[in-house]
């Protein structure tokens, strides 16, 4: 069966010819700055533009963009990057330094001193909506969801539910409990000749399920399963 399973490594799902919007985004981004786990998606609807360039905006670095496994994201889904701020440290929040000469030179030492933003983080199993926008250095947990047009300026907590400008949050998907069974479960952690096995348990059980099932794997002392 293991070849009726879609290969991560390859920029569209190999067991679907239909679903060309369908990109996995590990095989689609190039830039050492972002970093995507396997079978994350982002649905193009059909635009041929570079996400990297197009969905992922002021990647100057040093700050990276990293997301997680099994994440899927929906059309026009936009990263803000902390390369993209303005000082705010003062009266004005002109970027003197960016034009370089002379403004550069009066301005570089208090452009250094200017505390920006960390990497941005997306978990693994989130859904990020259609034309949700990410803000700089923003951490979101596993399990969330981001509605749809939504302007997330802060972290996210897992399985939470957020939506607005600025989004908010909406609900939890489950209860405490429920959410550290399934964060020490890290089902998209498994083997995925696991994962394929019990996909509708992932998909439609409780996380005492996944939880049951977590416990009859074995192992490895780096924390990972096999």
């Amino acid at each position: 069966m293991t070849s009726a399973i879609p290969n991560p490594d390859l920029l569209h799902p190999s067991t679907r010819s239909d679903l060309g919007n369908v990109v996995f985004l590990k095989a689609a981004v190039s830039s050492a700055l972002i970093e995507v786990g396997d079978f994350t998606y982002y649905d193009t609807e059909g635009d041929t533009s570079s996400f990297e360039e197009a969905n992922v905006k002021y990647l100057y670095g040093p700050q990276r963009l990293v997301i997680g496994r099994f994440t899927a994201l929906g059309p026009g889904a936009t990263f803000i990057m902390p390369g993209g701020s303005h000082p705010m440290i003062g009266p004005s929040t002109y970027p003197f330094t960016m034009f370089g000469g002379t403004w550069s030179e009066n301005t570089l030492e208090v452009f250094r001193q200017i505390e920006l933003a960390g990497d941005t983080v997306v978990g693994n199993d989130v859904w990020i909506g259609r034309g949700a926008t990410i803000m700089p250095g923003v951490r979101i947990g596993d399990g969330a969801v981001v509605g749809a047009c939504s302007v997330v300026t802060k972290d996210v907590a897992a399985y939470d539910v957020v939506a607005g400008n600025p989004a908010r949050v909406r609900r939890s998907r489950f209860d405490r409990d429920d959410i550290e069974r399934l964060l020490a479960a890290r089902w998209w952690d498994w083997p995925i000749e696991m994962i394929t096995e019990h996909a509708a348990t992932i998909m439609s059980g409780t996380p005492r399920d996944i939880e049951r099932l977590a416990a009859g794997m074995e192992w490895t002392a780096e924390g990972t399963p096999h």
